[in-house]
C-alpha cells in the first residue's frame, strides 16, 4: 500500500512539474526570437542610414553640377554683352565720326556758297603748272577713304564677332587667326586695337608669354589713343608677374597709373600694387 502511495506521489509530481519546463522553454525561445528580431531591425536601420547617405550625396552632387553649369552659362552671356558692348561702342563711334565729317563737309561747302560771288569776279586762275599738279594729286591722296556702306559694316562686325565666339569657347589658337584674319581685312577698323590686344590674350592663355608681350606692345605701339591701351599695359605686367619678373611689373602698373590715371586699368593697377606692399 505503501509502494503505492509512493509512486502516485512520485507521479503527481511529475505531472505538476511538466508545465513549468515547458514554460521555461517557451520563454527561451521569444527571448532568442526577440534578440533576432533587433539584430534584424539594428541591420535594416543601418542599411537605411546607408541608403539615406548615398542619396543626400547623389542630391548634394546633381546640385554642385547644375550650379557648375550655371555659373558657365551665365559666364558665357556676360562675355557675349561684352564682345556685344564693344561692338556697339565701335559702332557709336563711327555713327559719331560720320556725324562730324557731314557737318564739316556741309560747313565748307556753305563757306563755298558764300564766297561765289568773289569768286566770279576773280581773274581766271592760271594754267596748272608741274607743280600745281602734283599739289592737286597730293590733295586728292590725302583724302579721307569713303565711310563704308551698312554691308561692308555687318561683315566687319560679324568678322569681328566670329573671331570673339573663338575667344570665349576657349579656342585662343583658333581666334588668334580669326583676329589676324580680321586685322589683314579690315586694317582701318575702329576695331582693330580691340582685336591686336585680344590676341595677345589668347597667346597668354596658351602660356605664350614671348608672343603675349609681342602682341600689346604693338597695341601700345600702333594704337596709342586706344581706350585698349591701358589694358594692354595691364596685360603686360600681368605676364610679367607670372614669369616672375615682379620689378617690371611693378613699373608698368606705376606707367598705367601715370599715363592713364583716371582709367579703368589705373584703378586695377592701384590695387595690384596695393596687395604687393602688403
Amino acid at each position: 500500500m505503501s509502494k503505492a502511495l509512493a509512486a502516485a506521489g512520485a507521479f503527481l509530481a511529475l505531472a505538476m512539474a511538466w508545465p513549468a519546463q515547458a514554460g521555461l522553454f517557451d520563454d527561451e525561445e521569444a527571448r532568442k526570437r526577440i534578440d533576432a528580431l533587433r539584430t534584424e531591425l539594428a541591420q535594416q536601420g543601418k542599411d537605411n542610414e546607408a541608403r539615406i547617405a548615398r542619396l543626400e550625396e547623389l542630391i548634394r552632387n546633381i546640385g554642385v553640377v547644375e550650379l557648375v553649369r550655371q555659373l558657365e552659362l551665365v559666364n558665357g552671356d556676360i562675355a557675349r554683352l561684352r564682345g556685344q558692348l564693344e561692338v556697339l561702342a565701335n559702332e557709336n563711334q563711327q555713327i559719331q565720326k560720320r556725324q562730324r565729317d557731314f557737318y564739316l563737309d556741309l560747313d565748307s561747302r556753305l563757306k563755298r556758297l558764300e564766297g561765289g560771288g568773289a569768286a566770279a569776279s576773280a581773274p581766271s586762275a592760271p594754267p596748272p603748272t608741274p607743280d600745281t599738279v602734283g599739289a592737286s594729286v597730293a590733295t586728292a591722296a590725302a583724302t579721307p577713304p569713303k565711310p563704308p556702306t551698312r554691308e561692308e559694316q555687318a561683315r566687319e562686325v560679324k568678322a569681328y564677332d566670329s573671331a570673339s565666339s573663338l575667344f570665349r569657347r576657349n579656342d585662343f589658337a583658333s581666334a588668334i587667326d580669326a583676329f589676324r584674319a580680321f586685322l589683314k581685312d579690315y586694317p582701318q577698323s575702329q576695331l582693330a586695337a580691340n582685336a591686336s590686344y585680344w590676341i595677345g590674350i589668347c597667346y597668354a592663355n596658351l602660356k605664350d608669354y614671348k608672343n603675349a608681350l609681342t602682341a600689346q606692345q604693338e597695341v601700345l605701339a600702333r594704337y596709342p589713343q586706344s581706350p585698349k591701351a591701358p589694358d594692354a599695359l595691364l596685360a603686360i605686367a600681368a605676364v610679367q608677374a607670372e614669369q616672375g619678373d615682379s620689378g617690371s611689373a611693378r613699373n608698368t602698373l606705376e606707367d598705367i597709373i601715370a599715363r592713364y590715371p583716371g582709367t579703368e586699368a589705373a584703378g586695377k593697377a592701384r590695387t595690384r600694387l596695393a596687395s604687393q606692399r602688403r
